[in-house]
């Protein structure tokens, strides 16, 4: 079984590290001039090559020859996830007093190292306040701003950065030859992409996908195999939000999503194109889209592009449908004007007194800021339906539980003020709706479906969703 891309393409020394030039220059000078520090902190995203030239440069300051096989008793790598106690820290300044074995310095790379315990910091300023001559410490993170500034302050500090678009290019270009895998320079452009900067992501991409095809690896193909949205798809997306058009905004969302396109790639690229062409009828929809995230995330994509605001609530392709007919748990009909969204929407008000008492929205919101995220995510995650001043919420099995406990609903309650609260458990569903039969061949009944189990209702002229 070969070796993986990249892992077959990690530098060994640092002359060939890629991209971090202004860091690989002051370390060679570093050791050059024999002025190494007794700690260094190596800063930066995930994948842009911290861990792999602190390797590096515990071999080089040693005089090591470095291969990715190699293990060397004075290079010590603990991962401060795993080895996050004060115990453990209490073993590493234990060790760190017993001199090199072989080569001049013993080093700890120290990875993740914001995870160590606030207790775990404590003992580690130990040592590194009256280090051993003998010990460098090289520690990695990708949040510094969580390290105590007693730490940060004894440490020389190197910033990484993603690698900008033509370093990977050229990089992934010389391997791709390499390896003799055919791609074209577009194709090529969406792995870079993808990658976001990453080495390890961006040639771990060009691995996958050097398995698909015998033939040239095209940009489709590409897109394809990673569920990513046409630039086609991206486009209609967005003259469908300029022009109000939601019978093609729920037709090529049920498309994408239908062909396997993940919401989270839609998002992201929805987000690029507007930032690059920040045309005035977008900018509402880019005020929503950094919002959609999981749970819930094709609900959310939905709403983003058909909630309130965001087209003309008048839009032929919605409007003019009629009321439906509310009947409740008592089995008492009820005429009411209705909204309905499964995973946290509006399932019904019965007046506009009622509307204007609550809002399910600023609901979630001052649930959430209030900090609980289990007791947010159980309502999000379910139905609800306001009638005559009381709220009735139809949770799922867990949310049930999580909902009906004395703290929990105290939050509830807290929230709702004068309104009351009633939670059903989770064998009951809300009122039936007793309606013309609908056409669920229509572009949101498909949107829907993908969203599992919502029902298209007749709104009486309004849009869902806002």
């Amino acid at each position: 079984m070969g070796k993986a891309l990249y892992r077959k393409y990690r530098p060994l020394r640092l002359q060939d590290v890629v991209g971090q030039e202004p860091v690989i220059k002051s370390l060679e000078l570093a050791i050059k001039q024999d002025k190494i520090s007794h700690a260094y902190l190596f800063t930066g995203p995930r994948g842009c090559g911290k861990t792999s030239v602190a390797r590096i440069f515990a071999h080089e300051i040693n005089h090591f020859k470095y291969s990715l096989e190699d293990s060397y008793v004075d290079i010590i790598e603990l991962d401060a996830a795993s080895n996050r106690g004060i115990e453990d820290i209490r073993e590493l300044r234990e060790k760190a007093a017993i001199a090199p074995t072989e080569g001049k310095y013993k080093v700890y790379i120290l990875d993740e190292v914001h995870m160590l315990t606030r207790e775990a910091f404590n003992a580690f300023l130990k040592i590194l306040e009256e280090p051993p001559a003998h010990v460098v410490f090289i520690m990695a993170t990708t949040n510094p701003e969580k390290l105590p500034v007693t730490i940060t302050s004894r440490a020389a500090i190197y910033s990484f950065s993603l690698a900008p678009a033509p370093i990977m290019t050229t990089h992934l270009q010389q391997i791709a030859k390499a390896e003799k895998i055919s791609i074209t320079n577009e194709a090529l452009a969406v792995v870079v992409k993808r990658g976001g900067g990453s080495f390890r992501d961006s040639i771990s991409l060009l691995d996958q996908l050097s398995t698909l095809s015998t033939g040239k690896i095209t940009a489709k193909l590409v897109e394809q195999a990673l569920g990513l949205p046409q630039a086609e798809l991206i486009q209609n997306l967005l003259q469908a939000f300029a022009s109000g058009d939601a019978s093609a905004i729920t037709t090529s969302l049920a498309t994408a999503i239908n062909a396997g396109v993940k919401e989270e790639a839609l998002v992201e690229e929805l987000l690029e194109q507007i930032i690059a062409n920040p045309l005035p009828e977008y900018l509402p929809l880019l005020a929503k889209l950094s919002d959609v995230t999981a749970p819930f995330i094709t609900a959310k994509l939905l709403t983003a592009f058909l909630g309130e605001g965001s087209i003309n609530r008048t839009a032929p392709s919605l409007a003019g449908l009629g009321a439906a007919r509310v009947t409740t748990s008592e089995g008492d009909p009820r005429r009411a004007q209705r909204r309905e969204h499964v995973g946290g929407g509006e399932v019904g008000r019965t007046s506009a007194a009622n509307a204007a008492d609550f809002s399910w929205s600023d609901f979630l919101t001052k649930v959430e800021q209030n900090g609980s995220a289990s007791v947010y995510n159980s309502l999000v995650a379910c139905q609800h339906l306001f009638v005559d001043g009381t709220l009735h919420l139809y949770p799922k099995k867990l949310g049930e539980r999580i909902l009906n406990s004395p703290n929990n609903k105290a939050i509830l309650t807290a929230e709702l003020g004068a309104i009351n609260l009633a939670i059903h458990t989770a064998s009951e569903t809300p009122p039936v709706l007793d309606q013309p039969t609908q056409n669920n061949s229509s572009p949101l009944a498909q949107v829907f479906d993908i969203i599992d189990g919502t029902q298209e209702v007749n709104y009486a002229g309004e849009l869902p969703f806002n």
